[in-house]
């Protein structure tokens, strides 16, 4: 008999990338959380994406490709077309006598080698290469014939001067019939700067008015980028058109509004677009929150928990009653993380409602409501009718009032496991804003049964990663003391390159602080014991602080010294 194939950890610790004990560690988060092996390694970082892919191709007998140092050629793009490369996820990167390379996240995927090999009629090669490079170069060499933003403004300049239409009438044009549409500049300009943003992962879009043009923005990881300006008789008729998608009125510009937006691009993923309209000096601002619906899915072993922090959450998760509290400020990813719990814990034989302002995400099997002001639906008006709806967990998107904070509370005393997020600095001072919105501090130490306060940090870019040595200052405030003359320990940052846009920085990941509750924590905040106070006694329980979870962060070159000071200094703990 053959001899067994390795394991890409089995090849991993042979290279002397992971050590046994991590090898022993990722197996075990494996088999619990039951996500792909090689993520669980990247995930706990023990290893880079690259670093693994690598020992992945070397286990599979096939070549792997670093796409952001292999340019795809010309000649073997034009052998695949872009729906067959879109839908497969594949990229062509060159073509040698009848044979076509192509890099594929799985080289092992017959059913994208056999639609190539029909279409193009040569040999296929499957190398490995990572997922989001992949993806990359599709944007980047399957750029469909379309006009830029820029000519379809002038192309709207040109027809507003020969056309008597006001500015409305022109944003209607096309609202419904797709030929309409297409000769439409302004619907087109709309579209792109929508399309864009979700090519560039942006999670919110700025359309800005200001004195002498329109500028527009994107949020990607947690910062505001200037993408574009373009010219202020544009205003009107650009905002108008986003009304109308957002189905707002388009004749009220002295009142906020806001609505949404649902989009499906052309690879068949949907998202949502939350419009917020405010007026102002220069005009109407247009934000909108671009929400993707499937990455809620995401799963909490994604979300940038140390194993313990984890281990914690989830025990907690699967009690039959009590409060768990998400704290953090507006965009600190705490509604990503409720619903991670909730997809967790979802299964048929839990019944569980929701009440949500507004709901971001629909998960299946989940009764979710929307708060509804105007008609009366409140929190606290929801969550009475919950308590008669059977249920066995329920979440309220936010406590902000004495009334809600009450009812919930109430729920979670009587037999129900409640979620819910406050708006605090850290985890501790969650009992101090129950008790500022009025509620007796017996009462929340009786029912909090655990506190997590999250931030989000930027991650390095692992495609243009080097060493560097921050100022011994910068350490010390982030609380890394070092002895009489000992060495620190080896930082790194991103150069910047193209897979970053020169920042440094791809994707996001979470700084947290969980606290459990012990009879010792219910006792001090029972008696409104000092902030201080019941923050010696979480951390003597085990809590990890904000800023000693973003150094060990640092420390294990998931993000830098720079940012994880940027997102924590402020915050509570020490």
């Amino acid at each position: 008999m053959g001899q067994a194939r390795k394991t890409v950890g089995q090849i991993l610790v042979e290279q002397g990338i992971i050590t046994q004990e991590q090898f022993a560690k990722a197996g075990a988060v494996q088999r619990q959380t039951n996500q792909p092996w090689d993520a669980v390694i990247v995930d706990l970082g023990f290893a880079q994406a690259r670093q693994v892919a690598e020992a992945k191709a070397r286990q599979m007998n096939v070549p792997f490709v670093d796409l952001t140092k292999v340019a795809p050629s010309e000649e073997a793009i034009g052998y695949v077309k872009s729906h067959i490369a879109q839908r497969h996820n594949v990229i062509p990167i060159r073509k040698q006598d009848n044979k076509l390379w192509v890099a594929m996240q799985n080289p092992n995927d017959v059913q994208a080698i056999d639609d190539i090999a029909g279409t193009s009629g040569l040999t296929v090669q499957p190398v490995l290469a990572l997922a989001d490079d992949i993806e990359d170069a599709l944007r980047r060499h399957y750029r469909e014939e379309q006009e830029t933003i820029q000519q379809s403004i002038s192309a709207y300049s040109q027809m507003s001067q020969s056309n008597l239409m006001d500015d409305d009438e022109q944003a209607v044009l096309g609202g419904t019939d797709d030929e309409a549409k297409d000769s439409a500049p302004i619907i087109r300009v709309a579209s792109m700067i929508i399309n864009q943003a979700i090519k560039d992962s942006a999670s919110d879009i700025h359309v800005e008015p200001g004195r002498r043009d329109v500028r527009i923005r994107y949020r990607i990881d947690g910062v505001l980028h200037h993408v574009m300006a373009i010219p202020k008789h544009i205003a009107a008729p650009l905002v108008s058109r986003l009304k109308i998608m957002a189905e707002l009125n388009i004749a009220e510009r002295r009142l906020p509004q806001d609505g949404r937006i649902p989009v499906k691009t052309k690879d068949g993923k949907d998202y949502d677009l939350r419009v917020s309209v405010l007026p102002n000096i220069n005009g109407e601002k247009v934000v909108m929150r671009i929400l993707d619906k499937s990455s809620i899915m995401i799963g909490l072993n994604k979300l940038g928990f140390l194993p313990d922090t984890q281990a914690k959450l989830e025990s907690l998760i699967v009690q039959p009653n009590g409060m768990i509290l998400s704290t953090g400020p507006t965009g600190s990813g705490k509604t990503t993380t409720q619903y991670s719990v909730l997809n967790k814990i979802n299964s048929v034989d839990v019944n569980i409602i929701t009440i949500e302002d507004p709901v971001e995400y629909e998960l299946p099997g989940i009764t979710q409501v929307h708060v509804n002001r105007k008609a009366g639906l409140t929190f606290a008006s929801a969550l009475r009718s919950f308590l008669r709806q059977d249920p066995d967990i329920i979440m309220v998107g936010e406590i902000r009032d004495l009334e809600t904070a009450e009812i919930a509370i109430q729920a979670s005393l009587t037999g129900h496991l409640v979620l819910s997020t406050l708006h605090t600095n850290d985890a501790p001072s969650a009992f101090t804003r129950l008790t500022d919105m009025g509620v007796e501090p017996f009462l929340s130490a009786a029912s909090v049964i655990g506190i997590l306060a999250q931030r989000l940090a930027r991650r390095i870019c692992q495609n243009c990663k080097v060493e560097y040595q921050p100022p011994i200052e910068s350490l010390r405030r982030l609380g890394l003391k070092l002895d009489e003359g000992e060495q620190p320990p080896t930082f790194y940052k991103g150069r910047g390159c193209e897979a970053c846009r020169q920042t440094g920085y791809k994707g996001r990941t979470g700084i947290h602080e969980m606290m459990m509750i012990n009879e010792e924590i219910q006792e001090l905040a029972s008696r409104r014991a000092p902030l201080g106070d019941i923050r010696e006694a979480a951390r003597a329980n085990g809590m990890r602080t904000l800023k000693e979870d973003a150094l060990m962060k640092v420390l294990a070159a998931q993000t830098t010294l720079e940012e994880a000071l940027r997102v924590v200094f402020t915050a509570g703990g020490s």
